[in-house]
């Protein structure tokens, strides 16, 4: 594990037994020719802090117990809980990926209604609107689907397109289960938060991946995995469509094993 990261070991017995659900975004876009990926370096304030990481956190009660229908007619729990293999509450995974993007990123992955993520252009007023609410959304405030409802809005759940399922080795005190999806962009300016992202860049996968190899771009094993899977795509068109075809057994669920070894951490499969 990166010594540029902030970890937070387990002694022994005392890890979470039960991960938190958690989900998280690779926003894409077309940039010359090439694919590039939005990534957030996170403040060493908090949990993995200093890694690169994707926008995404962990799963809240509001993306669980809101009208599913209201907000996403696009894509029911249903089939989402059977894309993920859950019984049920699948959906809100989605729906809590497309909240945790625009709180970290400041991309809006919502339509108005009868229009699609193409179609739908914020007007002046609703972006005074949406700037207000994301700046009482940093403060703490829980308003994200009174943002949603007062916009007239729905979820562009259906352009999310699902690719892996992470859990956090035994190894680290905090462990989370996190289903990692990817999107295409908006028009929208993409920017980190200032308090969780302390900086932010549009890179290509294999700059990235590069980079961290060089040790000056640090990166936990999922976001190194999945920026992989990613990095031989040059169109986002091309990598939407061979995700969204995916069987549900050729999605990855990896939960890496470590080991202390002389007061280190030692990978050892997953």
């Amino acid at each position: 594990m990166s010594n540029q990261i902030n970890h937070t070991l387990s002694d022994g017995d005392n890890y979470q037994k039960v991960p938190t659900p958690a989900a998280s975004v690779l926003l894409i876009r077309d940039t010359n020719n090439q694919l590039e990926v939005f990534m957030i370096k996170r403040s060493m304030k908090t949990n993995f802090g200093g890694a690169w990481v994707f926008p995404g956190g962990k799963i809240d009660n509001e993306d669980i117990s809101n009208n599913y229908s209201k907000y996403s007619p696009q894509l029911d729990d249903c089939l989402a809980s059977a894309r993920l293999g859950i019984d049920k509450n699948g959906l809100s995974y989605w729906i809590a990926c497309i909240r945790e993007c625009f709180e970290e990123s400041g991309i809006l992955l919502a339509n108005k209604k009868g229009e699609n993520l193409k179609n739908t252009v914020f007007k002046n007023e609703d972006l005074k609107i949406i700037n207000h609410y994301k700046n009482r959304l940093q403060k703490g405030e829980n308003i994200f689907y009174e943002m949603i409802n007062k916009l007239n809005l729905e979820l562009a759940t259906s352009e999310l397109a699902y690719i892996s399922h992470w859990i956090t080795p035994k190894i680290e005190k905090r462990r989370y289960s996190t289903r990692f999806f990817i999107a295409r962009t908006t028009a929208q300016e993409a920017i980190h938060d200032g308090t969780e992202g302390v900086e932010s860049k549009w890179i290509n996968p294999k700059d990235a991946l590069l980079k961290s190899k060089n040790g000056k771009f640090p990166m936990i094993m999922p976001t190194i995995k999945n920026l992989e899977m990613i990095s031989e795509y040059t169109n986002t068109s091309v990598l939407l469509d061979d995700m969204n075809n995916k069987t549900k057994d050729a999605i990855p669920k990896v939960e890496p094993i470590f080991e202390m070894v002389n007061g280190e951490a030692k990978f050892i499969s997953y």
